[in-house]
Formats: C-alpha cells, sequence, structure tokens
C-alpha cells in the first residue's frame, strides 16, 4: 500500500522549501554584506549596532546575555567595534567591575546609513511581492524563527562569527 500524501522522491530541488530558503538566505548574505562593506562595516557589525543602540550603556555582560552569545565571542566583536571607532567602553555606573557600552559619533553617523542600505537592499529582495505578500512572508518567517528557537533579531551564527581573541569578524550577519 502506497501514501499518496508523501512527497515524490524525486521531488526538485526548486520545490522544496529548505532549498529555497538557503539559496535565498546564501543570495542575501552576500549581497547585503557587498551592500555594507563600503560603510566598512559587516551584517555582523550593523545588527550589534543596533541592538547596542536600542540598549545603550548595557554592560558587555548583559549584551552578549541578551544575544545569547559567549561573553568571549562578544569581546571579541565588540574590539572589532571599537578598533572601528564606532563604540566605546566606559566604567559601568552601577558595577565598577563591568563595562557600558556606548556608540560613538561616527556610529550615530553611520547607522542611519546604514538602515537606508538595509531598507533598500530589503526592498529590492522583495520587490516582486506586494505588501500584503510582504507582511505575510514576513509573519511566516517570524514564526518559523520562533519555532525553531531562534531568539528574535539574533543572528544564529553570531557564536561563531567571531573567534575568541579575533579581532576579525565574519560577514554572516547578526
Amino acid at each position: 500500500m502506497s501514501d499518496d500524501s508523501a512527497p515524490p522522491a524525486d521531488r526538485p530541488l526548486a520545490d522544496r522549501a529548505n532549498f529555497l530558503l538557503s539559496q535565498l538566505g546564501f543570495h542575501v548574505a552576500q549581497t547585503f554584506a557587498a551592500r555594507l562593506a563600503p560603510l566598512g562595516i559587516a551584517p555582523n557589525h550593523f545588527g550589534l549596532l543596533m541592538h547596542v543602540e536600542r540598549g545603550e550603556g548595557r554592560s558587555q555582560q548583559q549584551l552578549a546575555d541578551a544575544l545569547g552569545v559567549h561573553r568571549k565571542v562578544m569581546v571579541g566583536l565588540l574590539d572589532d567595534l571599537e578598533q572601528r571607532g564606532l563604540v566605546e567602553r566606559r566604567r559601568h555606573p552601577g558595577d565598577r567591575r563591568a563595562h557600558a557600552i556606548h556608540l560613538t559619533g561616527a556610529a550615530r553617523q553611520l547607522l542611519p546609513r546604514a538602515r537606508e542600505v538595509a531598507d533598500q537592499h530589503e526592498d529590492e529582495v522583495l520587490a516582486a511581492l506586494d505588501a500584503d505578500e510582504r507582511a505575510a512572508l514576513i509573519a511566516a518567517l517570524q514564526r518559523i524563527a520562533g519555532d525553531t528557537g531562534n531568539p528574535p533579531g539574533v543572528h544564529p551564527g553570531l557564536e561563531t562569527a567571531v573567534r575568541p581573541g579575533s579581532a576579525a569578524a565574519s560577514g554572516e550577519g547578526l
């Protein structure tokens, strides 16, 4: 007896959601990195700067906890942003042992341009969809991401983006 509900074994890759998501994810990651490169940042820098902006003054540890990354990885990411002149560490007012993370003036000038690049890129990627389709796609992707345990707004590759002790960050995203 055969199961008529089972997908055919020879289903083409173009009919497989996992393949399409992987194909599009690779394309979007590569093109987003290329679009941000003239600004001197990678997608993981953009994401981390956005998180710092939303919670400026948090300690390195609080930021690492919020993003779900090891503290050594966070130190490497912040070292990289500090070397680029985009964040600064200050003594945390509530804990002498901790550093509070703040954006620099350069980051405040860079972020609006980076957001514009991100918005333009997203518009290009989703050009084939109307506003309702875009909203439905984003809602579906949020549901899927949530069901897989991914925290909202945090790239799962962040933990491997920077090796502890390394100042080099990959362009995989945040």
